[in-house]
């Protein structure tokens, strides 16, 4: 058995922060176990979060210019957690930033330049994850589904309430996993409507009414109809979503809050109908990423699901994307496939992540 110390990264789309979390992976001719070490989320400045939202309309060489920049600081990010917890790590896994996501393209790109966070950290880095799996034609997203397929597989479901919901599960002796929906990404603007940076505890959404007929629209969207593999991106955010968005615009804060609570609510029990061929009572479904610290949110999704809502421990909660990514990047230099084609529609598994830095003491 082979152990590593491994800094998972995650940013993910809603945009809230850098989660790290030093993992411990013990690796065992294929199994897999974990225990998170120490983890903490940093904030983004404003001048990062504005660059990092406007990335997708910049000039070749500002997003050059952003890949590296990014990269260099998410290096000094992991030194700076590195001292800060007095720890020792053999590798970094990162996600990075995702600014372009169109699999239909055979397009993805994250930034956070893998060569220049290992020269500022020191340590060797695995990044660039999901590169491979599109260019096999599959939806590069999301990705989280080897982790749940590893560490969870007692639960039935495992339901991510980030920037987009997604959910991972079995049909049959297959793991699929598809976004299924918007969520923080789309409760965090009308939040900012009120200069607030999120619903805490789901105060916005507690005081508003349902609104029947913009709930109607956006359960018609689409995307919601189209078979899975599937995966979302910030783009259809603003060129599908948020112009019926927009059409509500005499609602109150309040109103539209409540309103895509209920339809966040609606099209996650729609997909766990889906997926259990409407078998639901008695199915466990994990909840994590940060939706799932908004009660009024789990109330709903509690209303329209017969589906048992598991939380586990605010850690596992806040960082098991950091956790799974950890994961794929030992399964990565172990050349062990981390990405299954099930997982996306790929035309073939895949052992995915670039290579930055000097491995030779871990293989």
């Amino acid at each position: 058995m082979k152990t590593y110390k491994v800094i998972g990264i995650m940013s993910g789309s809603s945009m809230d922060g850098i989660d790290l979390a030093l993992c411990t992976i013990h690796s065992d001719n294929g199994h897999y176990t974990y225990s998170i070490e120490e983890s903490e989320t940093f904030e983004y400045s404003e001048v990062w979060r504005l660059r990092l939202s406007q990335l997708r309309k910049a000039d070749a060489l500002s997003y050059a210019k952003t890949d590296v920049f990014y990269g260099h600081y998410l290096g000094h990010l992991v030194k700076e957690f590195i001292k800060k917890y007095n720890i020792k790590a053999d590798l970094v896994a990162s996600h990075g930033h995702t600014a372009f996501h169109y699999p239909e393209e055979l397009i993805t790109r994250q930034v956070g330049d893998g060569a220049s966070l290992s020269a500022i950290c020191g340590l060797p880095v695995v990044s660039d994850f999901r590169s491979m799996d599109v260019a096999k034609k599959g939806q590069g997203a999301p990705l989280v589904a080897i982790g749940d397929e590893k560490f969870f597989n007692e639960y039935d479901y495992c339901l991510n309430l980030g920037g987009f919901a997604n959910i991972s599960g079995k049909i049959g002796p297959y793991r699929v996993s598809y976004d299924i929906c918007p969520a923080n990404i789309l409760l965090n603007r009308v939040a900012r409507d009120l200069n607030k940076e999120f619903d805490k505890d789901g105060q916005i959404a507690a005081e508003g009414s349902i609104h029947y007929p913009l709930l109607e629209e956006l359960n018609n969207i689409e995307y919601y109809a189209m078979p899975f593999p599937k995966s979302l991106n910030r783009d259809w955010i603003n060129n599908d979503l948020w112009q019926i968005i927009k059409d509500g615009d005499k609602l109150s804060s309040e109103d539209k809050m409540k309103t895509f609570v209920d339809h966040i609510g609606i099209q996650i029990s729609k997909s766990i109908d889906y997926l259990s061929s409407k078998e639901v009572a008695g199915k466990k479904v994990l909840v994590t990423g940060g939706g799932a610290f908004n009660p009024v949110l789990m109330d709903h999704l509690r209303t329209h699901s017969e589906a048992e809502f598991i939380i586990p421990d605010a850690k596992l909660v806040k960082f098991k994307e950091a956790l799974i990514f950890a994961l794929m990047g030992v399964m990565r230099i172990e050349n062990q496939v981390n990405i299954i084609k099930t997982f996306t529609g790929a035309q073939s598994d895949s052992v995915s992540g670039s290579l930055n830095g000097d491995f030779s003491q871990l293989v």
